[in-house]
């Protein structure tokens, strides 16, 4: 695949800028490497993330990885233009517990004009308790 550099100034660090009082910023999502290749993330499982059982609610899996691939997008979106989640898909294969490290690494399948897709592994050590496909639309300036 090749990959465009249209935003070489999305970075890791310039997103930690951005996220207080941000949705990702609020749950504590955490940027850790954007490059045109990938993008990483990791999330410190507290108790806001819980359902009333103990475990990592469904939708911090989903805002963490659908988080992850959406700073994959901007890296790779031509200046201007913006984008949405058009579909996703998301399979747990292990609870997540307070204290647990997520890390989520976002990896580009398809990254054209008007749409990119993403799919996203996260990791708790070495073991991947969760996968994430997504495709995002991508709006043109004036659309």
């Amino acid at each position: 695949m090749t990959y465009r550099s249209d935003n070489p100034e999305v970075t890791a660090e310039a997103l930690r800028e951005r996220l207080a009082g941000t949705f990702p910023g609020d749950l504590g999502i955490e940027p850790l490497e954007i490059t045109e290749e990938r993008s990483q993330g990791r999330l410190l499982v507290d108790e806001r993330h819980l359902h009333p059982g103990g475990y990592v609610h469904g939708g911090v899996w989903a805002a963490l990885a659908d988080t992850v691939a959406a700073w994959g997008t901007l890296r790779n979106m031509p200046p201007g233009y913006d984008f949405t989640t058009l579909e996703l898909k998301l399979n747990v294969f292990a609870a997540g517990r307070l204290g647990d490290e997520l890390i989520a690494t976002a990896l580009p399948r398809h990254v054209g004009r008007q749409t990119h897709v993403w799919i996203v592994e996260i990791h708790r050590g070495e073991r991947q308790v969760a996968m994430f496909t997504l495709t995002q639309f991508v709006i043109a300036p004036g659309k």
